[in-house]
């Protein structure tokens, strides 16, 4: 009887193992989050887009409640597209997008074209939404529409959208059921949230969820889009989310979990009930030129 016993077990284990160990394997596997900063010349305290990288990287790799993510910082685009492909979402931070503004852009858009044709996630931070004139078609054309489902439109012709400074921009949810809403909710912040950004001349497409709004600006106020999420036909994902221009606002736990939320849903993994939880960063930790802004950049 035990031998029969010790039989079957050996079956099991036997026909098992492939699958347990593809298992373990896909479990081991970290997904790959990559970082790209691009060039910027904003004033200390505001942007701060390497330190923001940083911050982002070590947010990431140190959730309370999502784990197995790797994230990398690069301010060159990797040569190595075996490299590319295990990349499960791009984050971009930087004055505009950067692949317009980096050395070699024209090889960065084609990998990129083929990393999003294979499903990888997109997420733009603050002015790395943004495009100028030259960047787009006349008519307003551009891959991030469909990559990212908007931008923000900066001195186009086909579209102004609008970039100002608010001493409290309420930031709501929307009304929506998506997992980049799950855990954070209204907050106020002295902030630059983009407005008026362009969704195509029709407005936001089917496929294109708003996640954040804000009543804009003060004194003529109407709902304004300012992070949005879109679901691509390709299988993957984008993001904007139009903050933060100061970089102090990362220590705003539901704007931090806003972003979070969104970068762990473009790699396509699970986003907790309650957000991706993170602990308030020390800002100073990511070598920023200055946590606080100057007098001159708090208008």
């Amino acid at each position: 009887m035990k031998n029969v016993m010790l039989s079957a077990l050996w079956l099991v284990a036997a026909f098992a193992t492939p699958v347990q160990a593809q298992n373990q394997a896909n479990r081991a596997a970290p997904t790959q989050v990559l970082i790209v900063v691009g060039p910027s010349t904003h004033p200390p305290g505001t942007h701060e887009v390497a330190a923001g990288a940083r911050l982002i990287k070590h947010c990431l790799e140190h959730a309370e409640n999502v784990h197995g993510i790797q994230a990398e910082v690069v301010t060159t685009w990797p040569e190595d597209r075996q490299r590319l492909q295990k990349v499960a979402t791009v984050v971009f931070t930087g004055d505009q997008f950067p692949p317009a503004r980096m050395p070699d852009g024209e090889r960065i858009m084609a990998d990129l074209t083929n990393m999003m044709d294979h499903g990888c996630g997109l997420v733009c931070v603050h002015y790395a939404t943004g495009l100028a004139a030259g960047d787009v078609a006349k008519d307003g054309d551009h891959p991030l529409l469909k990559w990212m489902g908007g931008y923000f439109a900066t001195r186009c012709e086909h579209h102004q959208s609008i970039a100002r400074i608010y001493a409290a921009a309420v930031i709501e949810p929307a009304k929506a059921n998506h997992p980049v809403l799950r855990g954070w909710k209204t907050f106020t912040v002295h902030d630059e949230p983009y407005i008026n950004n362009y969704f195509g001349k029709d407005g936001p497409a089917k496929n294109v969820t708003p996640l954040a709004t804000s009543q804009l600006p003060p004194e003529s106020p109407k709902s304004e889009i300012v992070a949005w999420a879109v679901s691509r036909d390709d299988g993957g994902r984008g993001v904007g989310i139009v903050m933060p221009h100061f970089y102090k606002n990362w220590q705003v736990d539901d704007l931090r979990l806003l972003i979070m939320n969104g970068i762990v849903w473009s790699a396509k993994l699970e986003v907790p009930a309650e957000g991706v939880r993170t602990k308030p960063p020390e800002l100073a930790q990511f070598e920023p030129a200055a946590v606080e802004p100057l007098r001159s950049a708090k208008k």
